[in-house]
């Protein structure tokens, strides 16, 4: 008894086909394939792709039952492939969005390589490219000083020029007049002691 009120079922009962069951039916397949071949309802081309691995299960006989298995298998997907499903045989049903590949000559690649030169950019691209240019051009017609922005620099910078030499003439002035007074002062002390000896 298992321990828990749980019980699992898996790997309980396996079924495995005997042999022998799989070689009935293989040949109730092949007697089937035999009625239809002669009675004619199928179509002929189907029976002659058929008939080639016939003649191979009459050689697999010999081999293991596992090589009967393959081929059995692998002529139910034949079967299956051939005939179509549905109503598939009557309309004719194209997806838009599968790719089909085509080949192509050595001609038409050459061509379409020298048309593709030049690589198409995606719109990121595209803007980022402009807004590089565009940067360029600006930064050229700035020191060109034809854009506003490079106007009103260069007025600020004449006022400051301007600004900065008055600054420069007022120093020049204030010290010429140190100088002054202090060659005056020195003057007076001369005289002075000049008359006190």
């Amino acid at each position: 008894m298992p321990r828990g009120k749980f019980v699992n079922h898996k790997g309980r009962n396996r079924h495995f086909t005997n042999p022998e069951e799989l070689e009935e039916q293989r040949r109730q397949d092949e007697e089937r394939r035999q009625w239809r071949k002669n009675k004619g309802n199928d179509s002929s081309s189907e029976e002659e792709e058929e008939d080639p691995k016939a003649t191979g299960k009459d050689k697999s006989k010999k081999t293991t039952t596992s090589d009967s298995e393959s081929e059995s298998e692998s002529e139910s997907e034949s079967e299956t492939e051939g005939k179509a499903k549905g109503v598939e045989n009557l309309i004719q049903v194209e997806n838009p969005n599968r790719l089909q590949k085509k080949t192509k000559k050595l001609s038409q690649l050459n061509e379409s390589l020298a048309s593709a030169s030049k690589p198409e950019l995606s719109r990121r691209e595209r803007e980022q490219l402009e807004k590089q240019r565009a940067q360029a051009n600006y930064q050229k017609l700035h020191a060109a000083g034809k854009t506003d922005e490079a106007r009103a620099d260069l007025a600020r910078l004449a006022i400051i020029k301007q600004q900065r030499e008055e600054a420069a003439k007022r120093r020049d002035d204030e010290k010429k007049q140190k100088e002054l007074a202090i060659k005056q002062k020195s003057e007076l002390t001369q005289k002075a002691l000049g008359k006190r000896t």
